[in-house]
């Protein structure tokens, strides 16, 4: 028997979503857009919506992701509007100190009646804190994920303990309350892809993004999770991303996808590649999807087409889950809410 699968929305929470293109439908990163997105997002089925934590884009002439609203904050106002799907913010843990974080994500647990989840980032974009002031030389990349997993420790204890003392390395705290507690105990999710964060993601999330140039890479990096959660205990599901473009027949989606690739921004692609320290001529996942316009792996064609292409995908890398971005949302949650996700329920009962 097959397992079932959890399908979520990456909310377009930055202008211009995840396809870095001159020529696709707008996506402002405003309020009205993801609001409604959420609403198609519950009301066809799908299981959560994630909204990322941004605070300077990439440039180009299309300044992606440039405007952004602040993901906890925007999914407060989403929580309140929903009653089913799950509600997953983001925050920095180099930028938002641990007993404001825990409290930040216990209220958004109240406030959506015990849906709320939390995306841990360690900060890697150093542009993006240096203009705050919030960016520590001191800290290398794996440095940064040590304070990240004290932070986590943190957090978790805060929601379950009536105080907290702790001597860390990057954090003390004494006698620390923060009340009320969560309801539910919030998932956590993680996206670290190197060495170190990708241990930290499996020892301390209960779920984790991978990725890679095709199923097979993403089919490995689902077992090495799964072999490092089995040795550490611990449950742990994977879930990847995946861009939908669809049309009525596979050639006009194929022409469609074509428009976005040659209205490329490549300063866009620039800044991002050179935000996350990643050489424009290397070789990897990353750069070469960023060559192409689209961040994430990505299925073209009819909706029938899709959902083979989808339900493959999912047999090929053994994950438990899809976080599902668009090109133009309102079009494409409706399409794969009717025609794509019952497919796939009936495929992983």
């Amino acid at each position: 028997m097959t397992a079932a699968k959890e399908y979520g929305v990456f909310l377009p929470v930055a202008n211009g979503g995840w396809i870095v293109s001159r020529a696709t439908p707008l996506l402002d990163g405003g309020w009205p857009q993801n609001r409604d997105a959420a609403l198609l997002a519950e009301a066809e089925g799908f299981d959560f919506v994630m909204a990322m934590g941004k605070w300077r884009g990439f440039g180009g002439d299309t300044d992606h992701w440039g405007a952004s609203l602040e993901a906890v904050t925007m999914m407060a106002g989403i929580a309140a509007v929903t009653r089913r799907v799950k509600i997953w913010a983001t925050l920095h843990a180099i930028l938002h100190n641990p007993a404001v974080a825990a409290k930040m994500i216990a209220t958004l647990d109240h406030i959506s009646n015990g849906r709320a989840g939390l995306n841990i980032v360690a900060g890697a974009f150093q542009g993006e804190f240096a203009q705050m002031g919030a960016w520590d030389d001191s800290l290398d990349h794996d440095a940064r994920y040590d304070l990240t997993e004290e932070w986590t420790q943190v957090v978790k204890r805060l929601w379950t303990e009536p105080s907290v003392t702790f001597n860390g390395w990057h954090f003390r705290f004494r006698d620390c309350v923060s009340e009320p507690k969560p309801l539910h105990r919030p998932e956590l999710i993680c996206a670290g892809m190197s060495a170190r964060g990708f241990e930290f993601s499996v020892r301390e999330a209960d779920g984790c993004f991978i990725g890679g140039r095709d199923a097979a890479e993403t089919r490995q990096a689902s077992a090495r999770a799964r072999a490092l959660a089995a040795k550490l205990g611990k449950p742990i599901k994977t879930y990847c991303m995946m861009t939908v473009i669809t049309a009525a027949t596979d050639a006009l989606a194929q022409e469609k996808a074509a428009r976005y690739r040659e209205g490329l921004d490549e300063g866009a692609v620039l800044g991002m590649l050179e935000s996350y320290g990643v050489a424009p001529s290397g070789d990897n996942a990353m750069t070469a999807r960023a060559r192409g316009a689209f961040m994430t792996q990505a299925v073209v064609g009819s909706p029938r087409s899709c959902a083979d292409q989808i339900e493959a995908f999912l047999r090929d890398c053994d994950i438990d889950g899809l976080m599902f971005i668009f090109d133009d949302y309102a079009d494409g949650l409706r399409v794969t809410g009717r025609d794509i996700l019952p497919r796939l329920r009936k495929a992983f009962a």
